[in-house]
Formats: C-alpha cells, sequence, structure tokens
C-alpha cells in the first residue's frame, strides 16, 4: 500500500538551530561600533567592507582602529565615550566591553533604540553573532558555533578555502548578472531549475572560466527543450547513514519534485531533499510487504507524465524490482536514470526507447 506525506509535513522536522544564519545588506547604512580595541577595528573593517557607514566612539583608539579610519572614508573616529542618542537610527550596535557590566549597559541602551546588538567576545548580551566567513562576494559562507569553538570555526573556514575555488566569485557576480533576465521571461521552476543546474555543472567544471552571454542564451536553449515529460531517477540508498549517498544522489533529491521512499529508509536521508517536494513512502501492510511493484511503477510513471521529476530511493540489492522499474518506463516513454548501482540492470525489450543512464557519483 502507498502512504502519501503531506506536503507541510516533513518526515522529520528540522533540528534545532543555536542561531538563525541571516546576512545584513549594510550598504549606505550606519552603524555603531563602541570601543577602539584591535578586536573592534576588526569589526569595524569587516563592516566597512559589506558597505556600512561606521560611526566609531572611543576616547582611546588602537592602531589598528587608527590606521583604519585614517583610510577608510565611510568610517568615522568619535574621540568620545558613546551616548544613547548616538545610537538612534543606526542598522547595528556593536561592542568592545571590558567588563560584563559595561556590556550589559551597551546592550540595555542599543535594545531601547531598537538596534540588534553584538558584544564582542561575551555571547550572552548579543543578539547577533559574526562567524567565521568564507568571501567569494556575492558568495558568502558564514559559519557559527554559537560563540562555543570559534578556533573549530576558524578551522572548518580554512578547509572550505581549500575546495572553493577564488574564481567562483566571478561565478556568483555573473548568476547575479543573468537572474533577473531568467526571472523576466516567467519561466515555470522546472525550466528555471535546469538552467540554474546547467550554470552549476559548468561552474564546477571549469571555475576559471566566467560564463558570458552566449553560454546563457545555450543553457537557456537546453532547459526550455522540453516535451512536457517528466523524468525518474532511481537511486541506491546502501544504507541508512545519509552520509553514504553521492553527490550526484544529493543533487537529484534537491531538485525532486515528487521522492517515492521505501518506508525503511532513514528519515535523516530526506534531509537532503528539496523541502517543498512531496514525499510519498511506500507503507508497509500487516504482514510487512509493501505495495505490488506494478503499483509503483504506474504510480510513478504516473506522476512523470504530469511533468514531475520523479526520484525513487531504493535498496540496492533490489535488482529484480528495479529492473521492472526502469522496463515500465521505457515501456512509456518516460526517461529513466540510475544512480549509485555497481552494475546496472539487463535492458529489456522496449521499442527504441532509450537506455537508461548510469551516474555512480
Amino acid at each position: 500500500m502507498l502512504k502519501s506525506i503531506p506536503l507541510d509535513n516533513h518526515a522529520r522536522p528540522m533540528a534545532p538551530l543555536a542561531r538563525l544564519p541571516v546576512f545584513f545588506a549594510l550598504v549606505g547604512k550606519r552603524v555603531i561600533v563602541a570601543g577602539g580595541t584591535p578586536a573592534a577595528a576588526w569589526k569595524v573593517e569587516l563592516l566597512s567592507t559589506a558597505g556600512a557607514k561606521v560611526d566609531v566612539y572611543a576616547p582611546m583608539a588602537s592602531e589598528e582602529l587608527l590606521a583604519i579610519a585614517g583610510s577608510c572614508g565611510s568610517v568615522t573616529l568619535h574621540r568620545r565615550d558613546l551616548q544613547a542618542a548616538d545610537i538612534a537610527g543606526a542598522a547595528l550596535a556593536v561592542g568592545a566591553c571590558e567588563n560584563d557590566n559595561d556590556a550589559s549597559r551597551f546592550a540595555v541602551m542599543a535594545r531601547a533604540a531598537g538596534v540588534p546588538v553584538n558584544v564582542i567576545d561575551k555571547p550572552d548580551f548579543c543578539d547577533f553573532s559574526f562567524g567565521a566567513i568564507v568571501n567569494r562576494s556575492p558568495l558568502v559562507i558564514g559559519i557559527s558555533t554559537d560563540g562555543t569553538a570559534p578556533v573549530f570555526a576558524q578551522a572548518i573556514r580554512a578547509k572550505l578555502e581549500t575546495l572553493i575555488p577564488v574564481t567562483f566569485a566571478r561565478w556568483a557576480d555573473a548568476a547575479r548578472r543573468f537572474r533577473p533576465g531568467i526571472q523576466a521571461l516567467g519561466l515555470s521552476f522546472r525550466v528555471r531549475r535546469r538552467f540554474w543546474d546547467a550554470f552549476t555543472r559548468a561552474a564546477v567544471a571549469r571555475p576559471d572560466c566566467a560564463p558570458d552571454r552566449a553560454d546563457a542564451d545555450r543553457w537557456l536553449a537546453d532547459a526550455t527543450c522540453d516535451d512536457g515529460r517528466g523524468s525518474l531517477v532511481l537511486i541506491a540508498v546502501a544504507s541508512n547513514d545519509p552520509d553514504m549517498l553521492t553527490l550526484r544522489a544529493v543533487r537529484e533529491l534537491h531538485v525532486a519534485d515528487v521522492i517515492v521512499v521505501d518506508d525503511g529508509v532513514a528519515d535523516a536521508v530526506l534531509d537532503f531533499a528539496r523541502r517543498e517536494a512531496r514525499k510519498l513512502v511506500l507503507g508497509r501492510s500487516p504482514d510487512g510487504t509493501t505495495g505490488k511493484p506494478d503499483d509503483i511503477d504506474s504510480l510513478t510513471i504516473r506522476l512523470a507524465k504530469q511533468g514531475k521529476h520523479v526520484v525513487r530511493l531504493v535498496d540496492e540489492t533490489a535488482n529484480s524490482e528495479i529492473e521492472a522499474s526502469i522496463c515500465a518506463c521505457r515501456r512509456s516513454r518516460i526517461p529513466v536514470d540510475v544512480v549509485g548501482f555497481g552494475q546496472i540492470p539487463k535492458p529489456c525489450a522496449s521499442e527504441g526507447a532509450p537506455a537508461p543512464q548510469q551516474r555512480p557519483a
């Protein structure tokens, strides 16, 4: 039998977040920094780099702060203590406070003005925090450990720096240029997703070659060459450990419209799925059996004929069931792809339908 999980009822709720990762748009906005320490200087540099107009209030300023204030026109140094009236209208307030009493007074002052506050190295007084940053602007990655392990966050940042090419900044900038034109075309989600999938594959394959308009036109032409049929991807699940999923499997889960999954697959595997995707779990009857293979194939084919991109998660040992699914799709002329299986099942008799493609990674 089949049981459907409603669209707004995910297989497992999202795990609790210690902090909500958000990104402030600060270009042209006023930000307050109180304190003249080297730590405050680093925050001033970071804020000004993000486009903020930074007002710094500090009777005594470190050499680092003086150097930044002297070289950056968006930074104004006020050689006095911060007053409550100085905070009014600010987008953010950042304080370098020596002790908890000073931190508490600063936080109360900022919140009274309705301004989000950060006190450097004192998370108990903070409304927001600064994480470790990987900068490929406009691609920006923030890493937070909720203030518990900043050295660990820096180690993760260093690892990501080696994995993400510096030239991805040019690709991210190209995406920013392409997006308005793509949105203006009024394309379906499926076509837009196909365009951005092609963009992403090209970025990974040739990160040093930034795309141009000719590339975008080619990807768009390929994305719109759609006869209305959906497709089916069969993904082998070797265990209930989501870390065992291949990169290709994760990508397919990210773009699925519908995910059909065996009842025994762990909920954690679905954490990689596009959250808007409909999830259909193959429920078990009282005798422990799942729905009939023919019924399952009919369901997936019907969904694909509606133009859906269907992903089915299957135990990697179910070769006969996979072979039957492939044959059913080929008879219905539904594109079918196989991901993660060690050996493609034997081809079935079909009327010229394309063979399934195997992509193990």
